[in-house]
């Protein structure tokens, strides 16, 4: 049975730091592409990050200015999403998926297996 598990999330600062896992089992993680989603309150879903199979490929959403890094570790079966200096507009559920296709597949469409998520919440 295909899970992914979100993990780190919780109530931080602005400006703080978190560092997301996503444990995935139950199907061949090595050979699938993986993503980061999130969605805010009263927003839909929007695209945050992916990498493919064997890192060699990363891309960030360049309007996150450089404050996320995306990161997987195959031995582990873990992807990873550094998240620093954090903004209350980051507050959103952060959700990982898993996708069949080659490189960095950035819509939703493109993703076969999701997590439930874990929420980010920045707040003074």
């Amino acid at each position: 049975q295909v899970q992914l598990v979100e993990s780190g999330g919780g109530l931080v600062q602005p400006g703080a730091s978190l560092r997301l896992s996503c444990a995935g089992s139950g199907y061949s993680f090595s050979r699938y592409s993986m993503g980061w989603f999130r969605q805010a309150p009263g927003k839909e879903r929007e695209f945050v990050a992916a990498i493919s199979w064997s890192s060699r490929n990363l891309y960030v959403r360049d309007a996150l200015g450089g404050r996320f890094t995306i990161s997987r570790d195959n031995a582990k079966s873990t992807l990873y999403l550094q998240l620093d200096s954090l903004k209350p507009e980051d507050t959103a559920i952060y959700y990982c998926a898993a996708s069949r296709l080659v490189g960095v597949p950035r819509t939703e469409d493109q993703y076969d297996y999701w997590g439930r998520g874990t929420q980010v919440t920045v707040s003074s």
